[in-house]
């Protein structure tokens, strides 16, 4: 046998698997064509979400510390995500995976430590830290 029968007598599953995948979303795209409305006006061009009509513009300008709090969680999910799998298969990855993992965790919270140092974690603004620093040293102060 030729190698060009035998390589598609090996993948013949995967081209009915994507003809069949054709067909569907053609099929889905003609009847919601078909059958889908048709109404234009003023309210079918506006949006709309959760049963609320949107005011005001979409550019609203957001705190650089949302975006961080964001990349935080990414970060520190993705790492949960690894700590999760290395707990599943930690009879097989044996010593040396628990070695492993603790220079993990250990890298995780030296990264912590230092977001925590540096003030990456303080949402409070400026004045209300100064505040809030200048309390502690009255009260440190009142205490001596």
């Amino acid at each position: 046998m030729s190698s060009s029968i035998q390589t598609v007598a090996e993948h013949w599953s995967l081209a009915v698997y994507l003809g069949a995948v054709g067909l569907l979303c053609a099929f889905m795209l003609g009847v919601s064509y078909l059958l889908g409305g048709r109404d234009w006006g003023r309210a079918k061009n506006e949006p709309f979400e959760s049963g609320v009509s949107s005011v005001g513009g979409a550019r609203l300008r957001f705190s650089a510390k949302f975006y961080l709090i964001a990349m935080f969680f990414v970060i520190f999910d993705v790492e949960a995500l690894f700590l999760y799998v290395w707990a599943v298969s930690l009879r097989e990855a044996g010593w040396t995976g628990y070695i492993e993992a603790v220079v993990f965790i250990t890298i995780l919270l030296i990264g912590l430590v230092y977001l925590w140092r540096i003030g990456a974690l303080d949402w409070a603004p400026e004045s209300r830290r100064r505040k809030m620093q200048a309390s502690k040293m009255t009260h440190i102060k009142e205490a001596e």
